[in-house]
């Protein structure tokens, strides 16, 4: 089965989470099949927080690919903001 879940980068106390899509039995950091973006919990002033590829993450939830709780919640505040900067774009 595949699921789209975290894979922790960074350092000690300065967490980096890509978001990627793997293999379950893959180690969470380990082997993964494609990368749909990152999340930054500690970012700072104007640095990125979340980046999602919104495209991506519904092909590989159409193919049956199950997201992680943590995972789901992200790209539900993905899709809010780019909701917000289509709205404020037009």
């Amino acid at each position: 089965m595949v699921t789209i879940r975290l894979a922790r980068h960074g350092s000690k106390k300065n967490p980096f989470y890509h978001i990627t899509v793997a293999e379950r039995s893959a180690g969470r950091d380990g082997r993964f099949v494609e990368r749909l973006g990152f999340y930054n919990p500690v970012a700072k002033g104007q640095e990125e927080e979340l980046r999602v590829n919104l495209e991506r993450v519904q092909y590989w939830i159409s193919v049956g690919a199950q997201p992680t709780d943590k995972v789901k919640r992200l790209v539900t505040r993905a899709r809010k903001q780019a909701a917000g900067s289509a709205a404020a774009a037009a």
